[in-house]
């Protein structure tokens, strides 16, 4: 690897005769925009088995995090107990559908913040020494140039000689490089896929220092991966797992290493290593797998392709447009099995507008509705911290009121529904919503609190009266959090029981103990939460449709649905997506 002069050309190996290449401290957190590393104050480090020098401090001041992006989502609308605000259909969008809540948002443009830091532009073409100085002298406030100078370069994929001639600059200045620099310079190496030059900083960095922090070992380990020296990337990961265990990314790419070689079976060791320590795969390193799979017809690797797609049911993990396509090309590839694979939708009804196949249904078996139950009333309704939302002696008094009055058809969240309409008060459109909802002869709790009764603009006395000759209310004390009183009615009244909020109860999902109880709550949730779609006073309100089917990847051994993620569309952690592809053998 040579670096750019006017007049000649040096390697990065020869300058290690100066052996002054200075590496960060083993706990400060290095570069790494190029791959949105998460930001932390500790950074372990993991040693080489070298015997050259160690890590020597230098000033963590200097590294240099730019572009920072702030995405504004608008605010949690689905959360807030006041009113909504702006169009009264500000949810004719179905609640738990992909992109829904991007669509909500009352702005969806990305804010940046700027510096002078960010408004430069690196050079096109490589530069002389006296060019970089001139150079450097123009953007004389900012501090740590070079560093500065190639975090720019990686954000705008600059060309590698570029790079080159910067860093010859540096070394015939400061007579070395640093480690900091060094890293960088891996990280648009690797970016760009500069095999070779992923090689010497390699073969550098394990003869200078005997620690190197996260950031590189992600990097070198991706970059060998993809090379022929990949099974040096499996080191690299043996002493990560000395220390931490390797990120999901770092299996990755072992993993891809191993399977673009025809080792399956390491790849598979890995793979299955990887889901022992609970890390969940990256979608780019499954479909590395059925990719390979199309070219080799093996039954031991069919059968690890099918617990994959069963490894997203039980995980409830869709894959994007690219692994879907990737997981079509397989199955039709199968010999003797003639798969055909069709993008399809889903009725309301949960029939398949392909294949006519119905598909599962979204509501519990008995076993799980008890287990759902249990666990709601130890983890989210008591818990640990039952004083902030309740006290006892009232959660007591609401347990009997329930037991006498139950079952409820619908149990209504006062507060929150109220606030649905803007401009308009509170009491009204609750007496509305209640109204229309007994007109279909269903049995209405509606939880509020104790000011509702006081009369107040929003909460007009004789209002509310009229809301309680329609429906059972129960007043909990103003300082109490009314959504566990919601989800405990709804639970105890029946499967057939519905709840209507536009809360979508992230927080309580969360207070739960494992993922499979997460799980089954947001299954329940989705079958069983009402949501008003469009209400304006004086006429007909609607609600979304709740689905009758189940958004998971499924089987019936003739038939695979899977649901995936399309391409340009944002789906939140609490939204599932709306396209399936159906495979039908013939």
């Amino acid at each position: 690897m040579a670096f750019f002069h006017p007049t000649s050309f040096w390697g990065l190996q020869t300058l290690g005769k100066y052996h002054m290449f200075w590496p960060v401290p083993k706990c400060q957190q290095l570069f790494a925009i190029i791959f949105h590393l998460p930001k932390r104050e500790h950074v372990k480090c993991f040693p080489f088995t070298t015997t050259s020098q160690s890590a020597i401090p230098v000033d963590p001041k200097a590294i240099h995090m730019l572009s920072t992006k702030l995405r504004s989502e608008g605010k949690d609308e689905e959360k807030g107990k006041g009113r909504a605000r702006g169009d009264p259909s500000s949810h004719a969008f179905p609640p738990f559908s992909a992109g829904a809540a991007k669509r909500r948002s009352k702005n969806q443009e990305e804010l940046l913040v700027t510096s002078r830091k960010n408004n430069i532009r690196p050079p096109e073409k490589p530069l002389s020494a006296e060019e970089w100085d001139k150079l450097r002298e123009e953007c004389k406030g900012i501090r740590s140039f070079e560093k500065v100078m190639l975090e720019q370069m990686i954000k705008c994929n600059s060309a590698i000689d570029v790079a080159k001639s910067l860093l010859s600059v540096v070394a015939m200045r400061q007579g070395d490089i640093s480690y900091s620099l060094l890293v960088k310079y891996l990280a648009l190496c690797v970016r760009q896929e500069q095999v070779a030059e992923v090689h010497d900083v390699y073969d550098i960095m394990k003869v200078r220092f005997n620690t190197l922090e996260t950031a590189a070992y992600r990097l070198l380990i991706k970059g060998l991966s993809g090379s022929n020296r990949w099974r040096e990337a499996l080191l690299l990961l043996e002493e990560i797992k000395k220390v931490i265990t390797p990120s999901n990314g770092n299996y990755g790419d072992c993993i891809k290493g191993a399977l673009n070689n025809q080792e399956i079976n390491l790849a598979l060791e890995l793979y299955h290593e990887m889901l022992a320590k609970d890390l969940i795969p990256k979608l780019d390193t499954l479909q590395v797998f059925f990719d390979i799979g199309k070219c080799l017809k093996d039954d031991q690797l069919k059968s690890e392709l099918l617990g994959i797609l069963l490894y997203l049911r039980e995980n409830q993990q869709y894959p994007g447009e690219a692994l879907m396509q990737s997981i079509k090309l397989w199955f039709e590839s199968i010999p003797g099995e003639k798969w055909e694979g069709h993008l399809t939708t889903i009725t309301n009804r949960g029939k398949c507008s392909v294949c006519n196949q119905n598909l599962e249904t979204i509501h519990l078996s008995q076993e799980e509705y008890n287990t759902l139950k249990e666990k709601i009333i130890k983890d989210v309704i008591q818990g640990n911290d039952i004083f902030r939302k309740t006290s006892p002696q009232e959660l007591e008094k609401f347990k009997n009121f329930v037991e006498k009055r139950r079952p409820y058809d619908i149990v209504i969240d006062g507060l929150n529904i109220g606030g649905t309409a803007n401009k308009r008060d509170l009491s009204e459109t609750l007496f509305d919503v209640v109204f229309h909802l007994t007109q279909q002869n269903l049995r209405l709790l509606v939880l509020g609190r104790k000011h509702m009764l006081t009369g107040s603009r929003n909460w007009k006395r004789h209002i509310v009266a009229a809301v309680q000759k329609k429906a059972d209310f129960f007043f909990a004390e103003n300082t109490s959090e009314d959504d566990p009183f919601l989800l405990y009615a709804a639970l105890h009244s029946g499967s057939h029981c519905k709840f209507l909020t536009r809360d979508l109860l992230r927080d309580h999902k969360a207070c739960l103990p494992d993922s499979f109880i997460r799980q089954l709550f947001f299954k329940w949730q989705r079958g069983h939460q009402m949501m008003i779609s469009n209400y304006r006073p004086g006429r007909r309100i609607t609600f979304h449709p709740i689905p009758s089917y189940d958004t998971v990847v499924q089987t019936t051994g003739d038939t695979w649905h899977i649901p995936y993620d399309e391409k340009l569309v944002e789906r939140y952690s609490y939204e599932v997506p709306t396209k399936w592809l159906c495979l039908q053998r013939k």
